[in-house]
């Protein structure tokens, strides 16, 4: 997943911190381009497909230190297209990577750490509604938390039987400068800018009573390259402010910033079955580990996404 949303602010944070890096891309992908020339000579790219067994024995076979595992499909609406692709690339496609990393330990030539970057969405509807913590039994509702949960599954495994240091994060909603608008919050701004545009009075929306618990991805890159370092095998770690706002409070924000009066309607079409309605972390444990902090103000994010945005 070096080539994401995440990747593009996760790669730099690594490369910052003296970390020669190798990124995975589809056989026959070019490399992403949004790396400096400086950043490009400290990152190889690999091909890679996780629905090949041998392609991802001969990536993981490249590993000397750790992989942060962040190739998924990632879409909650494209994983409900297509639940077994999501369960093909998530839970199995992660199977045969730690399998892999499993069998470098075993065979004495590397000890590998796996990241494997999970979901909040796996621990499902809470009642009463707090803030979640990695203690709490996970309870997916939908195909794509249900395809990591099993990801998860798949990898603790591997650690119990071949002895590969695995840890488990799960990230709280992130957004920021370069999401795609498949995302609710760039898919907000975006509406808001066309509506300003055309000078209309109403913005189509999904329901918008759900409270997230949103952070800046580059604080969402910065905790892993955090837990790189200091995380413990073993542990599940949250990644979450512990702040939860209404998605209607992030409308009427991002409205505010883009300068238009345009007023918020729901559309069946747009509005996802199962949702959360409550999906709050307490990231404690992180916190403790490493001394992680959210730096990006909610404000900050709404802007520098606005303002990567083209109009």
């Amino acid at each position: 997943g070096a080539g994401g949303f995440v990747g593009r602010w996760l790669l730099p944070a690594l490369v910052a911190e003296g970390h020669e890096v190798l990124g995975t891309r589809l056989p026959g992908e070019a490399p992403p381009g949004f790396l400096t020339e400086v950043e490009r000579r400290h990152v190889r790219w690999l091909p890679m497909d996780l629905q090949e067994t041998g392609s991802v024995r001969a990536a993981a076979d490249e590993v000397p230190d750790a992989v942060i595992h962040l190739a998924a499909i990632a879409s909650g609406a494209e994983a409900r297209r297509d639940p077994g692709l999501a369960w093909e690339i998530n839970a199995a496609g992660t199977a045969r990577l730690a399998d892999a990393l499993g069998a470098r330990r075993q065979g004495g030539a590397a000890d590998p750490l796996l990241m494997l970057i999970s979901t909040a969405e796996v621990y499902g509807v809470i009642s009463p509604v707090r803030a979640r913590l990695e203690t709490d039994p996970p309870a997916p509702v939908s195909p794509y938390a249900a395809s990591k949960l099993g990801a998860e599954i798949a990898a603790f495994e591997t650690a119990r039987r071949s002895g590969l240091r695995v840890l488990v994060v799960r990230a709280f909603p992130h957004t920021g400068p370069g999401q795609s608008d498949r995302y609710v919050v760039p898919a907000f701004a975006r509406r808001l800018k066309a509506a300003r545009r055309l000078g209309a009075a109403v913005v189509k929306t999904g329901n918008l009573e759900p409270i997230r618990d949103f952070l800046d991805v580059r604080d969402v890159a910065q905790a892993y390259v955090s837990l790189l370092a200091h995380g413990e095998p073993g542990e599940i770690y949250n990644v979450a402010s512990g702040e939860g706002l209404s998605l209607q409070t992030i409308f009427l924000r991002l409205a505010e910033l883009i300068g238009v009066g345009a007023t918020p309607e729901v559309d069946r079409e747009l509005t996802r079955t199962a949702d959360l309605p409550h999906l709050v972390g307490d990231s404690s444990r992180l916190r403790q580990r490493t001394g992680w902090i959210p730096r990006y103000t909610l404000g900050q994010t709404l802007q520098d996404l606005v303002n990567a945005q083209a109009d």
